[in-house]
């Protein structure tokens, strides 16, 4: 495995370390959705899921897109295959 893989897979494993990171991920397996329906079951502030999102952006595991005032989020699973052929 070279650097960058290495980098990577970091990243991945970082951010699905904390257990609200881990159930945003379980949410959007189900399908894309806004930011608000994911902040919904957490206790925490709306900066407080967008720093989380921002995590999962920067893994590759996250894709966020604009629909005028709102932010759709889907989930990118390539990382987190790889993450799973390196387990494997």
């Amino acid at each position: 495995m070279h650097q960058g893989q290495q980098l990577e897979l970091d990243a991945v494993f970082a951010a699905l370390a904390h257990p609200i990171r881990r159930a945003i991920i379980e949410r959007l397996a189900e399908g894309e959705c806004t930011v608000g329906e994911l902040a919904e079951p957490h206790r925490v502030s709306l900066p407080a899921i967008s720093q989380h999102l921002r995590v999962l952006e920067d893994a590759g595991l996250l894709e966020q897109t604009p629909e005028g005032r709102v932010r759709r989020c889907a989930l990118k699973v390539a990382p987190l295959s790889a993450a799973f052929g390196w387990i494997v």
